[in-house]
């Protein structure tokens, strides 16, 4: 009996340290191999990428991973993802594992989802060929819009205009790398649908019987120019008041930016009285009403205040040269503003609206 016990408490011991070493060897057993030894690995770093493609279970992911490099047979893979219990909770993308990383670690480090992101920044007020050029430069990127036509790229977000101008939202845009750069901009424009809905639906309610702006696209493109015409945010609804004004009033608009925007990515940083004279869609200085199409991606923030503008009798601004304008009623005030901050023997650069 007591032979027998011994026996049986020798067995348990051995069992509870085959179980030790089978841990201690899933966490110590270096599966991933060095960067020298796989192809299409950039020398970065002294880590690897691997891709875990989507709706993959544990069994495909093993295969997957088996295929890149990683040293492990499928049937070992499984084995320690199901005795770490994370075989349901793989997740797919592209992972950096270090070289040498262990099964445990890389198996533990899936399951978090710990992968490699990248991201591409679009930026208020950045023009159409400006955001082209930020995603078509992205290396993480498979670029399949790179060759379309600014046509072409209206059509395939399924816009009406000819340009996909203004119609993609300002933000940060968090990918997997090799996604397909027209992902960034369906979800850009989807972001910028439902901005502008809600700020459509805002100026519908603030401006029941008495609205200038005829659908949400001349809201669009008004929050375009508020977007480059303002220096200090808290001013956006007054910018925009003016604006309201002179379309209500039927002034011309007579703001550089959309001149400037007329000139197209040539303009050098000086606007001159020849631009302003030059008769284009685009040069408010000669043309009622707004532009043809928005001049840049406005924010959120110059959506709204495109559709609540602040009550003011304002109908002219002029840039202090420190971010903040100066708001007239009148031309004789507007321009003893233009004398004061624009005609002193040391001039900014700054524009205004006359």
């Amino acid at each position: 009996m007591a032979l027998s016990k011994r026996l049986l408490g020798l067995g348990l011991v051995s069992v509870i340290g085959i179980i030790c070493l089978y841990y201690l060897a899933l966490f110590t057993w270096g599966v991933v191999p060095s960067k020298s030894t796989l192809v299409n690995q950039a020398d970065v770093t002294n880590a690897a990428r691997f891709k875990v493609l989507p709706k993959s279970g544990v069994s495909k992911i093993a295969s997957q991973l088996q295929e890149q490099g990683i040293g492990v047979t499928a049937l070992v893979f499984q084995i320690g993802a199901r005795s770490l219990g994370v075989a349901s909770s793989l997740k797919p993308g592209t992972y950096e594992f270090p070289a040498n990383a262990s099964l445990g670690r890389i198996l533990l480090q899936m399951a978090r989802g710990d992968r490699v992101r990248e991201v591409v920044k679009l930026i208020p007020g950045m023009t159409i060929w400006q955001v082209r050029a930020a995603i078509d430069t992205h290396p993480a990127l498979i670029h399949q819009t790179n060759t379309l036509s600014e046509a072409q790229l209206a059509k395939l977000l399924g816009l009406t205009q000819a340009s996909a101008e203004g119609w993609l939202f300002p933000d940060t845009y968090v990918f997997d790398p090799d996604d397909l750069d027209s992902s960034i901009y369906q979800r850009a424009h989807a972001g910028m649908q439902k901005q502008l809905a809600n700020a459509w639906d805002l100026y519908v309610q603030g401006q029941p019987n008495d609205r200038v702006l005829k659908n949400p696209y001349q809201l669009l493109i008004l929050a375009s120019i508020i977007e480059k015409e303002t220096g200090q945010a808290s001013e956006r609804g007054l910018i925009s008041g003016v604006f309201h004004n002179r379309l209500k009033k039927g002034m011309m608009l007579q703001t550089d930016p959309t001149v400037i925007y007329g000139i197209g990515p040539r303009f050098d940083g000086n606007i001159r009285k020849t631009d302003l004279r030059r008769d284009t869609p685009y040069n408010t200085y000669m043309r009622y009403g707004l532009p043809p199409t928005p001049i840049a991606i406005p924010s959120k923030e110059s959506l709204i205040a495109a559709a609540q503008p602040a009550p003011t009798n304002a109908l002219y601004f002029v840039a202090k040269g420190n971010g903040s304008s100066h708001f007239s009623v009148s031309l004789k005030e507007h321009e003893a503003a233009v004398d004061r901050y624009q005609r002193l023997p040391a001039k900014s650069s700054t524009k205004s609206v006359k």
